[in-house]
């Protein structure tokens, strides 16, 4: 509407005014028309001066101003302005055309329309307006783009199957196709959809050095009217079997505010669990958090989904796939009492049944005397020389329990041991409630001190502690959340449980946590911590105040056949657990690649103490679909210690398994398995809203335009004004634009009508 305004009051668009520079062109006659009209101007002003009569001065000086304003306006249009601008010359350059050939350009988001339907009315045949009009000034080249960028003929050759669209490398390939011809610029007709890995500024550079500018057709709508969408599904990549995963899943709508659906999540097409989802206002996500169980071992397939609605614009980004590996392996966990207490007895009966949790007691029962309780211990020495004291013996174990046992049994390197088991290696580490733990065990300013996430009180003595005191254990709002204290079916229900447990004693008065530590449990003046965790290096740590959970088993309150206690000590121990690495690590960045995309396969190895290797031979022995299996050398990337890099290109589609061996000298250090997926990227239908601020990035940033299906018409012409390539200097007349005769009419009327008003006429 503005520059059809523009257009009418002053002939040209204002991009003619904002390319083109002013200059005039005034003949012998100019000047002596000039020169006449300075003539009448000073007669003007003689007359007004001694012209009296019923005038005032300010009359005088009003009519003055008029009758100059007049004269001067005659006196431009004598000289002639005009714009001198640099116009393509027809059919003497090239101009690329760029197409999106993704899916999203099958989204019907407008009129019942796909952004598709607008391409092939407008370049799919001679008849199109706006092919008939580009080729009528240009030498057209076309190209299509999605994942890859590739010459095409006619837009017949467009499929609008692409995965994913990589803007920067269309750019990029077109302009060096044509950087041996006339080039008037770059027409880019996408909705934007750029979801490439590489930043896209890389691609415009070239483009501004050379004068190339881009002019973006941006397809479809900014906002939906009517959209579900799961924006994001945060899972881990590897759980234990059986493990009780709490999944944030992220949903944004618009159009169905207040709406109740439900979440459903499948375990390769068998539900585990659905959850009601009341949406939230328009635009603005909800977290949703849904619980589930990894019952069967192996790479597992979960689908996270909402039932389409039955009149949604897009309906392929109600559903997210992800990849999880539930691992069926044992966990070997060392428990080290450092006195005889009920603790020991019902943490073992707690993990008995889990058979991905081995727990390996050694107990204190005199000095220098241990009770060993290791299962599989096939030679019979494990622990049998006391608690590790070297790394290699330490580090076999995943997660250290100390309960009850003083700092000062330990030497200076077994504090030490302790400290880089949770920093170097990557363990967990609980420390239990006790007169001979924390401050009152005299840990305060050791190296575990340093690992545990509670503040230490070094006043506090050695020995017996005076504090005694019996509480009801609270959840914190983190703690009310957290996978590790989830003791029931949903949180509600696990929040009113705790609150429901009996009484448990604490003798560790510790009120403070460190900084980016969190508090689970309180007790139930919420003065006092009763759980905490922090991350610490590679690795976690737990502080568990509590020095008699087995109250919650044992209670006269708590019915014999209560599966509380044994659930708390198994998801504690699990979470503790939970990312606890090998010595060898394989690793793929990417769970779901795209046919023929190469791979960056990695891995990390250690020797028994966790020390980096970088002269290991190492392979990536990886199995296909169809269980043929291959070998990929690995070698370190001289990047960092232990790091080791390869490439693989997949051919076919499905789910690929990479075993990763690593061997010194002959000896097998490790292995261990990672897998990803070969299938079609549904990345397309996520956010796939038109991206107009990127699309007006780029054609600002290369001097383009960036135009919607309402505004394209102007495209032919502005591209003769602002393209590059054979141009030819063209004069604009100005001296007769609407805005010059109106404004003279509205002077002569002023005039006149001044005149009349103070009875001057």
């Amino acid at each position: 509407m503005f520059d059809s305004l523009f257009e009418f009051l002053f002939k040209y668009r204002p991009l003619v005014f904002e390319e083109g520079d002013l200059a005039f062109r005034p003949t012998v006659a100019t000047y002596l028309a000039g020169m006449a009209i300075v003539v009448v101007g000073v007669v003007t002003f003689r007359t007004y001066q001694r012209v009296r009569a019923n005038s005032r001065p300010l009359d005088r000086a009003v009519l003055t101003g008029i009758r100059f304003t007049i004269l001067a306006l005659l006196l431009l249009c004598l000289f002639r302005p005009v714009l001198v601008l640099s116009l393509v010359v027809p059919q003497q350059n090239f101009l690329g055309v760029l197409i999106d050939d993704s899916r999203s350009m099958q989204i019907a988001d407008r009129d019942g329309e796909t952004r598709a339907d607008f391409v092939t009315q407008q370049f799919g045949g001679p008849e199109s307006p706006l092919l008939a009009a580009l080729a009528d000034k240009f030498a057209l080249r076309f190209f299509s783009f999605s994942s890859t960028t590739d010459r095409i003929e006619a837009v017949s050759d467009l499929t609008y199957s692409g995965t994913q669209t990589h803007l920067g490398q269309a750019l990029t390939r077109a302009h060096e196709e044509l950087a041996g011809v006339p080039l008037s610029g770059l027409v880019v007709v996408t909705d934007g959809a750029d979801n490439a890995d590489d930043p896209l500024g890389d691609a415009l550079l070239p483009l501004q050095a050379a004068g190339v500018p881009v002019f973006t057709v941006g397809l479809g709508r900014e906002e939906y009217s009517r959209d579900i969408q799961l924006s994001r599904v945060e899972t881990p990549r590897s759980v234990l079997k059986g493990a009780a995963l709490v999944v944030d899943v992220v949903v944004a709508q618009t159009g169905y505010r207040g709406k109740t659906v439900t979440l459903q999540v499948e375990d390769e097409g068998r539900i585990v669990a659905d959850q009601e989802v009341i949406l939230p206002a328009d635009g603005e996500p909800t977290t949703v958090r849904v619980r589930f169980s990894a019952s069967d071992a192996g790479p597992r397939l979960f689908s996270f989904r909402i039932a389409p609605e039955p009149d949604e614009m897009v309906t392929q980004n109600n559903v997210r796939h992800v990849l999880i590996v539930v691992e069926d392996t044992r966990e070997k966990i060392l428990y080290f009492e450092g006195e005889p207490r009920w603790e020991v007895k019902f943490i073992r009966r707690a993990v008995a049944d889990d058979q991905n949790l081995q727990l390996a007691v050694l107990q204190r029962t005199a000095e220098n005397k241990f009770m060993r309780l290791v299962e599989d211990d096939e030679d019979g020495e494990a622990l049998l020389g006391g608690f590790p004291r070297t790394r290699e013996e330490l580090f076999r174990f995943r997660a250290i329990i100390l309960g009850g046992i003083e700092a000062n049994y330990f030497t200076p390197d077994q504090l030490r041991m302790i400290s880089d088991f949770v920093s170097e290696r990557g363990g967990g580490l609980i420390m239990l409630g006790s007169h001979r733990t924390y401050a009152e065990g005299g840990y305060a300013g050791t190296p575990v001190a340093d690992v545990l996430p509670v503040v230490l009180d070094e006043s506090a003595a050695d020995g017996e502690s005076s504090f005694f005191i019996e509480t009801v254990v609270r959840p914190t709002r983190a703690g009310a959340t957290h996978p590790s204290t989830q003791i029931a079916d949903t949180e509600e229900a696990s929040s009113a449980r705790w609150l429901e447990l009996p009484a448990i004693t604490l003798v560790n008065a510790i009120r403070e946590v460190k900084p980016g530590a969190t508090t689970l449990l309180t007790s139930d003046d919420e003065s006092l911590v009763v759980l905490a965790f922090q991350r610490y290096g590679a690795g976690k740590s737990l502080a568990f105040l509590a020095q008699d959970s087995w109250m919650w088993q044992m209670h006269a309150d708590i019915p014999v056949d209560d599966q509380t206690h044994e659930i708390l000590w198994r998801r504690l121990l699990r979470w503790l657990v939970d990312g606890v690495p090998d010595q060898v690590v394989a690793e793929v960045p990417k769970d779901r690649v795209e046919l023929d995309e190469t791979v960056t396969l990695e891995a990390e190895v250690n020797d028994a103490s966790y020390e980096e290797i970088n002269t290991s031979q190492v392979s990536a022995w990886i199995t296909d679909p169809d269980g043929e299996l291959s070998e990929v050398p690995m070698d370190w990337t001289a990047d960092r210690d232990g790091e080791y890099a390869a490439s693989f290109t997949p051919r076919k589609e499905g789910l690929y398994e990479v075993r990763i061996e690593a061997t010194t000298d002959g000896e097998l250090l490790g292995t261990d398995t990672a897998y990803f997926r070969v299938t079609p990227s549904d990345s397309e239908y996520y956010d796939s809203t038109m991206r107009a601020p990127l699309l007006e990035r780029v054609a600002e940033e290369t001097g383009g335009r960036f135009y919607t299906t309402d505004t394209v018409d102007s495209l032919v012409d502005d591209i003769q004004t602002v393209g590059g390539g054979v141009t030819v200097i063209e004069e604009r007349d100005l001296w007769d634009m609407p805005a010059l005769l109106l404004l003279l009419f509205v002077l002569v009327l002023g005039e006149w009508g001044y005149r009349r008003a103070r009875g001057l006429a």
